[in-house]
């Protein structure tokens, strides 16, 4: 009888894939250059900095055109 498996929902769940993680990541860090961050500083940032500038898109661009005139 398989009912541990069955009731025990956290062994039957879907994992996640490491190279769903890179592709996410991977769009997440085209989407933070299409905001005006720049390619190297971009592929420098970690994934949840990545994350943290896409939650405000407005203040990023705002930040990173200033850097950009000055």
């Amino acid at each position: 009888m398989a009912t541990s498996t069955f009731r025990n929902k956290n062994e039957v769940r879907p994992k996640k894939k490491g190279a769903a993680k890179r592709a996410r990541i991977k769009n997440q860090k085209k989407r933070v250059m299409a905001l005006g961050v720049p390619a190297e500083t971009a592929e420098k940032l970690q994934a949840d900095q990545l994350r943290a500038l896409l939650k405000f898109p407005n203040e990023t661009q705002k930040v990173f055109a200033e850097k950009e005139q000055a």
